[in-house]
């Protein structure tokens, strides 16, 4: 018939909607027959959990939202029904709660992935980009929702963080005041913080879209970070990957329920079971641990409007790693001197994240000076001059030959083709 799409689907539902809209055919072609190459390892799992784990949150959230009341004098009891009089509101709120750790947990070892294996290098720099771009929004979507229990830690933690931006001049007093909705974190605060911690994760289903349209139009990156030379080089997404990905799936889930189970306020603070009180400041004010390596940098510099510079910096610095990496190789595989260098970034980054959960004195002070300063310098003069300077091991000339053969680099004194361009 005019007009229709021909739909090769045998099922007569299906082949109907498909010819009149043809959905079934777009998702068989961008995940059933999509060439994918051959040799990924499980890191690349991680891509697929972050975004169940963002469909397991929305679906929560939406749940909790409707028995949640966003007012000051109702909101801390609200929660406290969803826990003890809404079936199965424990199970559903702790699912949230521990899946914000979760989506962090693999979002972050997605990045440092991309860090390893050059995923960030042409021509997937928009790819990189909309990535950093999706955390942002987690974090800003993160913080909203820490807000909104109205626990002590939730009142203090929006008091200290958005009084950050009055450290801005000119205009940091007038962003405060319209994130508190007045002159002092209170109702309007709390309104404002739930409407955007709704709305964010649609935003960011929005821009997840963008960053797999990207990565479907310049194709994935690999371990060993050179280009796929033909259909020897790889496989279709499904079943191949669709399998590896259950696998790595139904092993996070195992996590993910053990801490649900087993120990639901792991990363959790005691101070948020209490109720808000602005007139008793809790001993300790520190964010969740996914934000503690930034609010560290925060606090590694004397001054307040260096410590917010540097902070916002240290996440700006992603968006132009693309164009601050000089080396002409991808994957670290073939990099041995700059893994050592990406080695210490991790141990920086996690050293940062204990300067942050405990007071800024004594030995913590240094460290988290000496991560910060490690920090910058990596991405600032390590990754620029060492692109430079060091030499890198030859590359394989295509994808197939080290997977038929085991993987690696080539031996020495094997044949390789000159090293490509990234």
């Amino acid at each position: 018939m005019a007009g229709l799409h021909k739909s090769e689907f045998t099922n007569p539902v299906i082949n109907w909607v498909d010819s009149r809209l043809p959905i079934f055919t777009m998702m068989q072609k961008e995940y059933g027959v999509f060439p994918t190459p051959k040799n990924f390892n499980y890191f690349w799992n991680f891509g697929a959990l972050a975004m169940v784990t963002l469909m397991i949150m929305i679906a929560t959230g939406i749940f909790l939202a409707m028995n949640y009341t966003a007012h000051t004098s109702m909101a801390f009891d609200s929660v406290q029904r969803i826990m003890r009089d809404v079936n199965y509101g424990w199970l559903i709120r702790y699912v949230h709660a521990n899946g914000a750790s979760m989506f962090f947990l693999v979002t972050y070892v997605h990045i440092f992935r991309g860090l390893y294996y050059g995923s960030y290098k042409a021509p997937r720099e928009l790819l990189w980009i909309l990535g950093v771009v999706i955390l942002l929004i987690m974090m800003a979507t993160a913080f909203f929702g820490y807000v909104l229990p109205w626990g002590q830690m939730s009142y203090w933690g929006a008091t200290v963080i958005t009084n950050l931006f009055s450290a801005i001049p000119v205009v940091g007093e007038p962003i405060v005041t319209w994130l508190w909705g007045g002159f002092s974190v209170a109702n309007p605060t709390l309104n404002r913080f739930f409407a955007l911690h709704y709305l964010l994760p649609f935003v960011l289903i929005g821009i997840v879209f963008l960053h797999v349209a990207a990565l479907h139009v310049t194709g994935s990156n690999n371990p060993l970070g050179i280009d796929v030379k033909g259909p020897q080089d790889t496989l279709p997404f499904h079943p191949y990957y669709t399998i590896k990905d259950s696998v790595g799936l139904c092993l996070f889930l195992a996590i993910f329920a053990g801490f649900v189970f087993f120990a639901p306020n792991f990363f959790g603070a005691a101070d948020n079971e209490i109720p808000a009180n602005p007139l008793v400041t809790p001993a300790e004010i520190v964010p969740e641990w996914y934000l503690l390596p930034f609010y560290a940098i925060l606090r590694s510099v004397p001054s307040k409007l260096g410590g917010v510079l540097m902070m916002f910096g240290s996440i700006g610095l992603l968006f132009v790693v693309p164009w601050l990496d000089t080396s002409p190789v991808r994957s670290c595989k073939f990099r041995p001197v700059y893994r050592w260098f990406l080695a210490l970034l991790v141990i920086a980054c996690i050293v940062l994240g204990m300067v942050g959960a405990h007071r800024p004195e004594g030995i913590w002070v240094l460290l988290g000076r000496l991560g910060t300063i490690y920090y910058f310098l990596h991405f600032l003069v390590i990754l620029p001059v060492l692109g430079k300077l060091e030499r890198p091991l030859p590359l394989p000339e295509s994808i197939s030959k080290p997977v038929l053969r085991g993987g690696g680099p080539l031996p020495s004194g094997a044949a390789a083709k000159p090293m490509e361009k990234a």
